[in-house]
């Protein structure tokens, strides 16, 4: 089930925070000399599904986002997740990229914006989730 621009908008913004605050931890860490940790697709999914949890708690109703909207999106990630996966370490290899939490972050979530607007409008999302 293909969801609405505007939901989709809506995801743009929360992914957008991430990685924006994913670029401030990296420049903390570097300004005290830590080292990056590694940082894989599945965290930055995970990572989005927490502050989706947290934003369908707190502005949910303000912004039309329907009671089983975290659970949907769940699925479709957990659908997505190989192909995400996949996508992101084919950039990371092909591009050079270094694999900073900011960049597969910003990656991930680019893969998962084209996964969900790839989807039927019909609701059978076996066909997709099977590319």
């Amino acid at each position: 089930m293909r969801l609405s621009g505007r939901i989709i908008g809506l995801l743009k913004e929360y992914m957008h925070d991430l990685v924006e605050q994913a670029k401030q931890e990296e420049s903390s860490h570097a300004t005290f000399g830590f080292a990056t940790q590694p940082y894989r697709s599945d965290q930055a999914i995970s990572d989005l599904l927490a502050i989706l949890d947290d934003r369908i708690e707190s502005e949910g109703v303000q912004v039309g986002l329907p009671i089983e909207f975290l659970h949907q999106i769940w699925t479709l990630c957990n659908s997505a997740s190989t192909q995400i996966s996949e996508t992101v370490w084919l950039q990371k290899n092909i591009e050079g990229g270094s694999g900073s939490k900011s960049e597969v972050r910003q990656q991930t979530y680019k893969a998962l914006i084209q996964f969900l607007e790839s989807l039927p409008e019909d609701g059978d999302q076996e066909d997709t989730a099977s590319n």
